[in-house]
This record gives C-alpha cells, sequence and structure tokens, in this order.
C-alpha cells in the first residue's frame, strides 16, 4: 500500500483547498510522488466529498475524525495529516486525542489550523484560542518530539468576514430593499482577512515538502494580501448595489448570540467568543505580520474584493 496523506475535515472550509492543491502536487512533488491522499468526511454523499473523489490520487472516506486510532492511521499507512478542529469546548480534547493518536501511530508530520496570533495566549477570555494555545503547549513538549508539526495562525476567514455584505447584495438584486449591514470589525480598524482557500493551498504545500524539518515547531501567521476596514466594506457593496447603505452596524456579533441560543453547550463558553474581537472594538489592529515563510512557500492571493465577487457568483 501506497504511503497515504491524511486529511481531516476535507469538506470543510480550509480542508478542500489542501486536497485540491495535494491532488496536483502529487504529480509534481517528488517528495510525495504515488501517495494516497485520504480525504476525511462525516458524508461521502455530499456534493463537495463527490466533486473531491473525482480528483487524482484522492479517496473518499467517510469517517469522523475525533474517533481515529493509532491502529487505523497504520493500516492505512498514514505518515502526514492535516487537522483543523471547530471551536466548540471539547475542541481541546478531540484535537489532543488525534495528535495523540498520531504520535503512537508513527505519523510524521502533522500541520494544523489554530487562530489568530493575537489571541494564542493561556488568558484569552475567549475560550477557543486557550485550546489552540494548550495544543500548541502539548506539541511542544519533550513527549512529542517524535511528531513533527506546524501550527498555521490565520487572521479572521474572508467569507465569515464579508457574509453580510454578500447576503445584502443577493437580496437587493432580488427585492430592491436593504438588510441591515453587519459588519464584525469596526469602521476604521484595518484587519487582514484572509481566503480559507489560500490557507488549505500553503498547508499543502507544507504537506509536499520533501524535508518538513525546517517547519517542525512553527508557527506561522497568516494575513490576505490587503487589509480592509468596515468603511471600505460598506463602499464596496454601495458600488455593487448603486445606492447609499442604509443601515450599518460595526463590532456586530450578533451571530455569536444565536450560536449560543441554538447550541446545547453552556451559553457562558460559546458567549465567550465575542471577547476574540476585543482588541479590535479598542481600535487595535489585529494584523501581526505575515510570516516570511508563508510568503515564500505560498503568499496568499485572494484579496476582500476577489472573495466578495466570488461569494456573489456562487
Amino acid at each position: 500500500m501506497a504511503p497515504a496523506l491524511l486529511i481531516a475535515g476535507a469538506t470543510g472550509n480550509t480542508g478542500r483547498g489542501v486536497v485540491e492543491t495535494l491532488s496536483k502536487l502529487v504529480e509534481t512533488h517528488s517528495a510525495i510522488s504515488g501517495y494516497r491522499i485520504i480525504a476525511l468526511t462525516r458524508s461521502s454523499n455530499g456534493e463537495a466529498a463527490q466533486k473531491l473523489a473525482r480528483l487524482p490520487s484522492v479517496e473518499v472516506i467517510e469517517k469522523n475524525w475525533i474517533e481515529i486510532t493509532p491502529e487505523w492511521l497504520r493500516e492505512n499507512d498514514v505518515v502526514r495529516a492535516f487537522v483543523a478542529s471547530q471551536p466548540q469546548s471539547s475542541q481541546f480534547t478531540e484535537e489532543s486525542t488525534f495528535l495523540v493518536a498520531a504520535l503512537n501511530a508513527g505519523v510524521e508530520y502533522v500541520v494544523r489550523i489554530s487562530t489568530t496570533a493575537r489571541n494564542v495566549r493561556p488568558d484569552s477570555l475567549a475560550f477557543y484560542p486557550r485550546s489552540h494555545w494548550a495544543l500548541e503547549t502539548l506539541l511542544s513538549t519533550p513527549e512529542f518530539e517524535r511528531l513533527q508539526w506546524t501550527s498555521l495562525q490565520p487572521n479572521a476567514f474572508s467569507q465569515l468576514w464579508l457574509k453580510s455584505a454578500a447576503e445584502l447584495i443577493n437580496n437587493y438584486r432580488k427585492t430592491g430593499k436593504q438588510d441591515t449591514l453587519r459588519i464584525l470589525g469596526p469602521a476604521d480598524v484595518p484587519v487582514g482577512i484572509i481566503d480559507p482557500l489560500d490557507i488549505g493551498i500553503l498547508a499543502a504545500v507544507l504537506l509536499a515538502q520533501q524535508d518538513p524539518s525546517p517547519h517542525n515547531k512553527a508557527k506561522y501567521v497568516l494575513n490576505g494580501p490587503e487589509e480592509v476596514t468596515g468603511n471600505q466594506i460598506v463602499k464596496m457593496v454601495e458600488e455593487y448595489i448603486g445606492t447609499k447603505v442604509e443601515n450599518v452596524i460595526f463590532n456586530d456579533m450578533s451571530f455569536v448570540d444565536a450560536w449560543a441560543a441554538a447550541s446545547p453547550e453552556p451559553k457562558n463558553i460559546i458567549l465567550s467568543i465575542k471577547h476574540s474581537l476585543e482588541g479590535l472594538r479598542k481600535g487595535q489592529r489585529s494584523t501581526f505580520t505575515t510570516s516570511k515563510q508563508v510568503l515564500e512557500l505560498a503568499a496568499p492571493k485572494r484579496a476582500p474584493a476577489e472573495v466578495l465577487k466570488n461569494m456573489l457568483e456562487e
């Protein structure tokens, strides 16, 4: 059996880019030539999974990644892996279980998705950056020395940041009426939002390295190629609809309230997500400089205007 590259959450916002890029790289990069790409998904019948299954060297497997064992990894000859765990209260338990399995199965290298670099600290009031801090701390211990890893710390995802803008434009085109434009960030603080596809491309390039050791234990900061303010998003919307935006709310985190109301998890834990943007609300820039290694390997390319255009075409 040929060695395998495992992509956990292959149909997710970053996972799709990893799979699509690796499918091309196995044809051009000698380090992973002939490798199988295992794309894990909870439903292999979905449209996204079916699309991935048609790619060269890709094998879609229906399996919950949090149930993976060392035995399963060895049976499938997994040598490198990608993981992007969800921001929920069980995040540390689930991802650390996977990482322990990878360690014990002899997996060589893992690329994982973290969160905005500024927030990854043990005293974060938002719960999920603490989870990422704990996971990176775990990986840095002597016990995990055999497992090479890289943690990607991206800024806010473009699609989330521009979601309300796309919805307003689409609704206006259909009805001629405007909804309230809800923008996560402030009016005038630039944010280096990034397209998850760009993150996935970088993760794939890292997994295809002949020697991943120069990137071992690295925490790479990722920003999009252009920063954007709330006022600039308003202007983009106005250019699409050809008139002034009637109502706009900056620093809007109402989606977290809806999330907490619908979630079975403790409300205070979900609501703590609101603290993740406190620095922005105080006028602090969220952007740490993009790591030079990111720019050398696979510099992010998709600016906010291009992402919004693509969202409107979907």
